[in-house]
């Protein structure tokens, strides 16, 4: 990594405030060795980890943002699980944020597509700004849930698959980390690729006329006709989707901005 990034963890609640129970399981308890665990690989490779509790302290969810920004870190996470009012009812994985957008939902995005790959289901992103720690953190700010504690599937999951699920949290931080690095990626919709710029350039014109953004790019000895350059992934499935309902064959893709 071209220069040292700083990560703080938050490992939810703590102390008397025990989070979510379920048949003597503790939230905190989960939280804590959690944290500590993905911390640990974060470490070993490079980031520059810090914590807002290593034990069984309690602080207010203030308090630990106001923590957080006296550590001047690049990141915030804060580890929770989740629960319902009926046990049992819900199941999965989700990654909240306060909004949506830049470095702090390209995180959510990471985090959540590697925990489902252990084994969750995937309850998505979620924007949820009333959070304090997510509203109040200074740094891109996540809240991922892993798994219901209410729920026995998952805690069985949780404890068979828990090295892969703190190795799955730190590599959406470090993917993020890496993605940050070589600058931002957009979404394109490719809508045609010709060996003759001629055919492109009639393509990119027709698309224009039609009221879309086209553009025309030179890749791998091909002419190809795109439309569209969008951080969010939402954006850019709404403008696919368009570009379907007028007899457009397209291909989304992913790209790092142009210098």
């Amino acid at each position: 990594m071209a220069e040292t990034r700083s990560i703080i963890i938050d490992a939810g609640h703590g102390g008397a405030e025990p989070g979510a129970l379920f048949q003597g399981r503790r939230e905190k308890d989960d939280n804590l060795r959690l944290a500590l665990a993905v911390g640990e690989i974060l470490g070993r490779n490079g980031l520059d980890v810090m914590y807002t509790r290593v034990t069984d302290i309690y602080q207010t969810p203030l308090e630990k943002a106001q923590i957080a920004n006296r550590s001047g870190a690049d990141y915030f996470l804060s580890i929770h699980r989740n629960a319902m009012p009926v046990p049992g009812t819900a199941s999965g994985v989700q990654s909240l944020v306060y909004e949506n957008e830049g470095v702090a939902g390209l995180m959510a995005e990471n985090i959540n597509r590697e925990l489902v790959q252990t084994g969750f289901a995937d309850l998505g992103v979620i924007e949820r700004p009333g959070i304090l720690v997510l509203r109040r953190t200074r740094m891109p700010a996540v809240l991922a849930e892993a798994g219901f504690l209410d729920n026995p599937v998952d805690n069985q999951l949780f404890e068979q698959n828990f090295d892969a699920i703190a190795q799955a949290i730190a590599d959406g931080i470090l993917e993020t980390v890496r993605e940050e690095e070589k600058g931002p990626e957009y979404y394109q919709i490719q809508v045609g690729a010709f060996p003759d710029q001629a055919a492109a350039r009639r393509l990119e014109q027709q698309l224009r006329e039609q009221g879309f953004p086209a553009f025309v790019v030179r890749d791998d000895g091909m002419y190809k006709v795109r439309s569209g350059a969008f951080l969010n992934l939402d954006n850019a499935a709404r403008l696919e989707q368009t570009l379907r309902s007028y007899g457009y064959v397209t291909y989304m893709i992913r790209e790092a901005a142009r210098e």
